[in-house]
């Protein structure tokens, strides 16, 4: 009995070392059948997060474009439009000479009025005054003159014509006299 208890045993033991054996390999492959699922799920998180990304940014960007084109789409037509504002500055200051209140209040109107509905459309004064450092980036020099008084060298002497900007950018810099 010994003899066939041993060999049952053993009989047993193969059959479950069989089967551990198997169950191991069965779990073993289950478990890289299911790392390579968390594998490829990992994958396609990372594609989809970067396709989010990348389709933000596209947004953020498109936004951006839209924004900078509605903020100049203006531009030609403001542009346009700075000659007869010019000239309505230059009738106002010969008006105020001829002391003639009617027509100077009525040029002023019609004046006040085109420079308010410029600025409502996003148009500014540069601001430059004689006196002030002469700044390439805000400014542009026609011409240079002996300085009147020392205080004036490299310094704007007059302001030939005015510079505006439409938004952040300068759509037209103003013509300055510098003194040397």
């Amino acid at each position: 009995m010994n003899t066939e208890n041993t060999e049952m045993d053993q009989e047993l033991d193969d059959s479950t070392i069989e089967k551990n054996a198997n169950g191991e390999q069965l779990v073993q492959e289950e478990l890289s059948i299911e790392e390579q699922l968390a594998e490829d799920l990992a994958k396609e998180k990372d594609k989809h997060i970067r396709l989010f990304a990348e389709f933000e940014n596209f947004k953020k960007r498109t936004s951006k474009e839209r924004m900078d084109l509605f903020k100049t789409a203006n531009q030609e037509v403001l542009l346009a439009l700075l000659p007869v504002l010019d000239d309505f500055d230059r009738a106002v200051t010969e008006i105020k000479k001829s002391e003639d209140e009617l027509l100077l209040k009525g040029v002023e109107l019609i004046h006040d009025k085109l420079k308010n509905t410029l600025v409502s459309k996003g148009l500014e004064e540069v601001e430059v005054r004689a006196g002030d450092a002469f700044n390439a980036d805000y400014a542009e020099a026609i011409t240079q003159i002996p300085a009147p008084t020392p205080e004036l060298k490299g310094k704007i002497v007059d302001v030939l014509e005015k510079g505006y900007k439409l938004g952040d950018k300068i759509i037209r810099f103003p013509k300055v006299v510098i003194g040397q």
